[in-house]
C-alpha cells in the first residue's frame, strides 16, 4: 500500500471519530471530516435527468472518499429541507499538503464550492439553474431539464460558462485557482442545514456499490446521475433506468388522488384501487427483500403487467359516470394519496411503506363507502369525526415514512 493511501486512511479514521451529529447545525458544513493525500479523479460528463416534479432541486454529483478510495455519488434531484434554501455543493481543496473534503450544505444563498464547474447552473460561482419566488421554485430552462407539462414554474435565462474544465478540486497543482469572493464568504457564515437524510442515504448507497468506486471504474462510474434517490436504488447498474423517475407507483396514486379530488372516483372505487396498489407494492417489497434490494427482469415484467391491469381499472373508475360531489372526506383522502405519490416519486417512501399506507387508505375509504351506503349516500357528523381521527393517524404515519431517511 502506498504511503499516501496509508496517510489518507489514517486521516479518515481520525476524522470519522468526530461524529457529524455532535456539531452545531450552523457550523457542521465548515468542519473538515476527510483529508486525502492524492487528488480526486476528473468529474464525469453526463446528462441531467429530467426533474421528477415541482419543488425538486438539482444537487450535482461529487467524488466522496471511503476505505478503498474515491467513489462517485451520482447527481440527483432532491427535495430541500425548507422553502427558500439553495444547495452549496461539496468540493475538495488542496490545503496544507492534503486534499480536504468540504461537505455540501443548504442555506439562503450559495456559498463557495471551490470554483468547480459542476454544470447545470453550478458554473463555479453561485447557482443559475433556478430561483425561489415566494414559496415556489422557478427553473431556468436554459440549463435545467424540465418537463413543462408537469412543471410550469419556468423561465429562460442564458448562462455563460467560463470554466469548461472537469477538474474536481480547488488549489494545488492542476486545481481550479480561485478563492471565495465577498458574497460567497458572507453566504458561508449564514445559518445552514446539513444534507438531508435522503441525501445521506443516497451517498451511503453509492458507497456500497462497487461500480461507483474509481478503483473499479477508473473514473467512469456506472451511474453518474439519477432522477431520484429511489431510481438509483432501484437501478444501481443501469444508468438509463436510473435517469428516469420511478414513476409507475407514483402515477397510479396520482390518478387516484385526481379522481377523488374531482369526484370522478367514489370511496368504494378508491378502496378497491388502493387495495390493488397495496398488493402490488407489497409484492415489490417482498421481491426486493428476497433479492438483496433489486428486482429481476421477470419480476419487473410481472409487476408491469399487474400495473397495466390496475391502470385500466383506474381509468374505468374515473370515466364510468359514477360521481360524487366534492366533499371534505374525499378531499382528505385525495390529499393523502397525493402525499404518497410525492413520497414514492422522490424515493422517500419505500414500496413496503407505500403498501402499508395504501392498506390504511383502503380501509378508511371502504369505511366511508359502507357508512354512506347505510345512510342513503351521506355521512353523519359522528362518522365524519371518526374518519377524520383515522386520517389524522394515517397522516402522521405518512409523514414519518416520508422523513425517516430509509429511501426506496
Amino acid at each position: 500500500m502506498s504511503s499516501s493511501k496509508s496517510l489518507s486512511k489514517l486521516l479518515i479514521a481520525t476524522a470519522l471519530a468526530l461524529p457529524l451529529a455532535a456539531l452545531p447545525t450552523a457550523q457542521a458544513h465548515a468542519a473538515v471530516f476527510i483529508s486525502v493525500g492524492f487528488a480526486p479523479p476528473a468529474l464525469p460528463v453526463y446528462a441531467q435527468p429530467i426533474c421528477p416534479g415541482p419543488g425538486y432541486l438539482w444537487t450535482p454529483g461529487y467524488w466522496a472518499y471511503g476505505s478503498d478510495g474515491y467513489y462517485w455519488v451520482p447527481g440527483v434531484w432532491v427535495e430541500p429541507p425548507a422553502v427558500g434554501v439553495l444547495w452549496t455543493p461539496a468540493y475538495w481543496g488542496w490545503e496544507s499538503g492534503v486534499y480536504v473534503f468540504h461537505p455540501g450544505y443548504w442555506g439562503p444563498h450559495v456559498g463557495f464550492y471551490g470554483g468547480i464547474n459542476y454544470g447545470f447552473g453550478y458554473t463555479g460561482v453561485g447557482f443559475l439553474g433556478g430561483e425561489w419566488r415566494g414559496g415556489a421554485f422557478f427553473y431556468n430552462r436554459s440549463v435545467a431539464n424540465i418537463d413543462v407539462v408537469h412543471v410550469t414554474n419556468v423561465y429562460v435565462r442564458n448562462v455563460t460558462v467560463v470554466n469548461h474544465s472537469t477538474v474536481a478540486f480547488n488549489g494545488g497543482v492542476g486545481g481550479v485557482q480561485v478563492r471565495p469572493n465577498s458574497f460567497e464568504t458572507a453566504a458561508m457564515h449564514e445559518h445552514h442545514f446539513d444534507a438531508t437524510s435522503n441525501q445521506m442515504s443516497h451517498q451511503s448507497f453509492a458507497a456500497q456499490d462497487r461500480s461507483q468506486w474509481a478503483s473499479f471504474n477508473h473514473g467512469r462510474p456506472t451511474v453518474s446521475a439519477a432522477a431520484s434517490v429511489g431510481s438509483f436504488h432501484d437501478h444501481p447498474n443501469n444508468p438509463g433506468l436510473a435517469a428516469h423517475p420511478n414513476q409507475r407507483e407514483a402515477n397510479q396514486d396520482q390518478r387516484i388522488a385526481n379522481g377523488l379530488h374531482d369526484g370522478q372516483m367514489t370511496s368504494g372505487e378508491a378502496a378497491r384501487a388502493e387495495r390493488t396498489q397495496a398488493n402490488i407494492d407489497q409484492q415489490v417489497h417482498n421481491d426486493r427483500v428476497a433479492n438483496g434490494g433489486t428486482l429481476t427482469n421477470q419480476e419487473r415484467q410481472q409487476v408491469n403487467r399487474e400495473q397495466n391491469a390496475a391502470s385500466r381499472q383506474i381509468y374505468r373508475d374515473n370515466h364510468n359516470g359514477n360521481t360524487i360531489a366534492p366533499n371534505e372526506v374525499n378531499q382528505r383522502e385525495a390529499n393523502q394519496e397525493q402525499r404518497m405519490a410525492n413520497g414514492e416519486r422522490s424515493g422517500q417512501m419505500t414500496s413496503g411503506e407505500a403498501a402499508r399506507a395504501q392498506r390504511n387508505q383502503s380501509n378508511i375509504a371502504q369505511q366511508a363507502h359502507n357508512d354512506r351506503t347505510a345512510n342513503g349516500g351521506a355521512l353523519n357528523q359522528q362518522q365524519r369525526q371518526q374518519i377524520n381521527r383515522e386520517q389524522n393517524k394515517a397522516s402522521g404515519q405518512i409523514h414519518q415514512e416520508n422523513h425517516n431517511g430509509k429511501g426506496r
